[in-house]
């Protein structure tokens, strides 16, 4: 369904990001896209979602193709069109607007089937049942797992076909971000949406991925299967804290680290 073909990406002609990133999504997989900070999963998102060109920033070798079609020279606003739709990072939402009022901007797409939006809200209000009451509460005042329920509810009101989650689970509680990644999956199931989920926090994102690559400096080291990278001994311990026994490590033990060069093999 998407096709990412060895991408080279460059910000004002000057600063390599993407080093020949390939990845791909199939029609109804779960993707993640695991790495540490500054090692490019955002702006990998960004090359797909056409966000990239209002950055000053280019795709200059290789190409995106999301059922045959090329994006990578389309504007953000045709990909949208196409059924892609980007949950950016850092809850970004109309403020000043309501909870209800933010949602509909999602469905701005379609404006021409008021039934069809009409039962799509009542769709998020069920993967969301907190939000019903918020309705009419001003979005800046929402806490930040609401808005999060907000930033994702008004990407489904644009009935997507392809869906990028950017680090959802950021800045939550635990329990929320488990709520959150089951509605994803969920979600995904019932309807078949394709979702590609960047997101630091690998426990959770293996949880409920079927297929995962990690990144580091703007290059894929690593992928394979949810289920075969969780059992992978590096994953364990650079990801999710663990020895090869099982034993979860101080955080002091694993927070600096290199990239161990048989993951290059």
């Amino acid at each position: 369904m998407l096709s990412v073909n060895n991408i080279e990406v460059v910000y004002s002609d000057v600063i390599l990001v993407l080093r020949g990133i390939s990845l791909a999504v199939e029609k109804g997989q779960i993707v993640s896209l695991l790495g540490a900070n500054g090692a490019g999963k955002t702006t990998t998102l960004k090359s797909i979602s056409g966000l990239l060109l209002r950055e000053d920033g280019a795709v200059t070798r290789g190409g995106i193709e999301f059922d045959g079609q090329r994006l990578d020279k389309l504007a953000a606003e045709e990909i949208t069109r196409l059924g892609i739709v980007q949950v950016l990072e850092g809850r970004r939402l109309f403020q000043h607007l309501t909870t209800e009022e933010n949602l509909l901007t999602g469905a701005l797409i379609h404006p021409n089937n008021r039934a069809e939006i009409r039962r799509t809200l009542e769709q998020v209000y069920t993967y969301f049942p907190a939000l019903p009451q918020l309705r009419n509460r001003t979005a800046g005042y929402l806490s930040g797992g609401e808005q999060q329920m907000v930033a994702i509810g008004r990407a489904l009101m644009s009935r997507p076909r392809l869906m990028l989650l950017d680090e959802p689970s950021l800045g939550l509680a635990p329990l929320l971000v488990q709520s959150i990644f089951e509605m994803v999956r969920q979600y995904n199931e019932e309807t078949g949406v394709s979702i590609l989920l960047v997101e630091q926090n690998a426990n959770v994102a293996l949880q409920v991925a079927d297929y995962a690559y990690v990144m580091e400096n703007g290059r894929i080291v690593l992928d394979g299967s949810a289920e075969q990278l969780a059992q992978n001994a590096d994953i364990k311990e650079f990801y999710l804290g663990l020895t090869s026994v099982g034993e979860r490590k101080s955080y002091r033990d694993v927070k600096h680290y290199k990239r161990r060069k048989r993951w290059l093999g």
